[in-house]
């Protein structure tokens, strides 16, 4: 964890997962629901049979209380989350909720509690981008991979992670791709699909040890990361040093957009990007507008 004394006039957003066995998570649901609102916290908590997976945004004492809730249950010891700050809340309410998985793939075989690709710190995880037997794998969907990841990592250019495994049967064999590394913004999603790509055979699988979020906190000194690092909150996209990057959200279809996309003379705050402009029927524009006002209706009132 990071030091909590690190910019106290920020909020701390801890980002966490454990696949464990759960088979009360509707009944741990409604006690960690009231310890997170207790707390302050804000956010999202998916809890399923295979485990626990989140991103909550409060005070360091907040989330600590929350923290201590959690190792208080043994399946939960050692819990640990990686962390960045927000100037503003990045998340407008909680929820906790239950999930068939906690991070959805929907194939049968994927269980990292059976098997588990090799995790890399990330001073290993360079030299794996710089070998020559290595597919490095960016697990995360194309608009993440748009907007920043690592020297010659390859997309599967998916728009939901449940695609990954119908790219890899199109496009990889298992008896002739050589070595895997897989990445993702915090861990979790690799830790699904390396599961699942060893028991379609794969025999090499390495995972970047807590994912982009773990590299950037302490990036070996020749940092193999470009760009900016999504993430699925207000803060849009994270920089090189885990502050708020300098990507915008476009409401309509939820793509980040750089500086340059929003020069366009399609990007409407609100309403339409340069990317969803041409599915932009007269009903849905009227209903973006109209949500648009609202939302700035409701600023102006906190702000009197």
């Amino acid at each position: 964890m990071r030091d909590m004394s690190e910019n106290e006039n920020k909020l701390l957003v801890a980002t966490f997962y454990r696949f464990v066995r759960l088979n009360d998570a509707a009944a741990l649901r409604g006690a960690l629901l009231a310890c997170c609102r207790g707390n302050g916290l804000r956010g999202t908590i998916l809890l399923a049979a295979e485990g626990i997976n989140g991103t909550v945004a409060g005070t360091p004492e907040g989330v600590a209380a929350v923290f201590d809730f959690l190792h208080a249950d043994s399946r939960f010891a050692g819990l640990r989350y990686r962390a960045s700050r927000a100037a503003a809340a990045p998340f407008h309410r909680l929820k906790v909720k239950l999930k068939k998985e906690i991070v959805t793939l929907g194939r049968e075989g994927a269980d990292p509690l059976q098997r588990a690709a090799t995790r890399a710190a990330p001073a290993k995880w360079n030299e794996l981008l710089d070998a020559d037997d290595v597919l490095t794998l960016d697990v995360r969907n194309h608009y993440e991979h748009a907007v920043g990841t690592f020297v010659g990592a390859v997309s599967p250019d998916t728009a939901r992670f449940r695609e990954f495994p119908a790219f890899v049967e199109r496009h990889l064999d298992a008896d002739k791709t050589p070595r895997l590394a897989l990445f993702c913004t915090g861990g979790i999603r690799c830790e699904k699909a390396g599961a699942w790509l060893l028991q379609q055979g794969f025999r090499e699988v390495y995972q970047l040890d807590g994912g982009i979020l773990n590299y950037l906190r302490a990036p070996p000194p020749q940092s193999r990361w470009r760009g900016e690092c999504f993430v699925f909150d207000d803060r849009v996209t994270l920089d090189h040093a885990l502050e708020e990057g300098s990507c915008a959200q476009c409401h309509a279809c939820r793509r980040p957009l750089s500086a340059r996309d929003r020069a366009s003379p399609r990007y409407v705050e609100g309403v339409s990007c340069g990317y969803c402009h041409a599915d932009l029927t007269a009903a849905r524009e009227r209903r973006f507008r109209e949500r648009r006002r609202q939302v700035r209706l409701a600023a102006a009132r906190q702000g009197k």
